[in-house]
């Protein structure tokens, strides 16, 4: 069963028997709405999303598990910020509520994007707070809304819950960039998010695919993981970052050949984490 909130987010529900198991895609949308205003070009936004993430994952409602994914693009409001990390530099007005910009919002990169890449702004103005206040009720709070009913409902059922958050990341991360890149990094917030088991589990079943893993490298996970992981409650959340280059070309946003092997693996993946989530429920 498919449930939607318009131009908002998708949930997939289970298609067999249900697993403790959630996969969600914050950052696959590419509904741009009416209201964003931007003056960049929309393919310099487009180069923000987790393009086709969603689809790497699609079977996880075949193999028991719950994804959700999200209509609206990160640049428009992200998912995996807080809402109190906001930047000041693009607000019109006095914030009405406290603020804890972390690092990537000073840098233009927070809850409400202020740039593109660097040099390129995405606004001509500054945004009202009526804006982002709007922006935060209509995508962001349901969003997280439905993805915690999700895993409280399955914490509720099973006694334990097993939560991927689902991204991709470019393969030139930055200019000190050294060496091949990674093909997937996991992120547990240095192991506060989740069981190690479960991390470690991950990784196996991955390098058994004949991919590089790296933990805890650059991508620790943000606020989603942080959010959902509190593994002495047996609610357990992991970050899976996956090298874009391995399935899409990056200028052009194309499927690239090994698109479809690519996702078989995480088919693999998704199916062996059913097992281990109802091993360990």
């Amino acid at each position: 069963m498919r449930f939607e909130i318009p131009g908002v987010l998708w949930r997939h529900d289970p298609e067999t028997a249900e697993v403790p198991l959630v996969f969600d895609s914050p950052h696959s949308g590419s509904y741009y709405p009416d209201d964003f205003g931007f003056t960049c070009h929309v393919e310099t936004l487009r180069r923000a999303e987790d393009t086709y993430v969603d689809e790497l994952y699609i079977a996880a409602p075949e193999h028991g598990a719950i994804l959700i994914g999200a209509l609206f693009p990160r640049s428009y409001i992200d998912p995996n910020r807080g809402v109190e990390d906001i930047d000041e530099a693009l607000i019109d007005g006095r914030w009405p509520n406290p603020l804890k910009p972390s690092q990537n919002t000073r840098a233009g990169l927070g809850l409400v994007r202020r740039i593109a890449r660097p040099s390129t702004p995405i606004y001509d103005r500054k945004l009202s707070i009526d804006e982002v206040m709007a922006r935060i009720e209509r995508c962001h709070t349901p969003y997280h809304r439905v993805l915690d009913e999700a895993c409280s409902r399955l914490h509720a059922k099973f006694g334990a819950v097993w939560h991927i958050n689902c991204h991709s990341m470019p393969s030139k991360r930055s200019a000190r960039d050294i060496g091949r890149p990674a093909d997937f990094v996991l992120g547990d917030r240095d192991g506060t998010t989740c069981a190690k088991e479960f991390t470690d589990f991950v990784a196996r079943v991955l390098r058994r695919r004949g991919y590089d893993v790296r933990i805890n490298e650059v991508y620790k996970g943000v606020e989603i993981v942080k959010r959902q992981g509190r593994p002495a409650a047996r609610r357990h959340s992991l970050q899976i970052e996956v090298d874009r280059a391995l399935y899409m070309d990056q200028k052009t946003l194309e499927k690239n050949s090994n698109f479809d092997q690519l996702r078989a693996d995480i088919t693999h993946l998704i199916e062996q984490l059913g097992h281990f989530s109802r091993e360990r429920r």
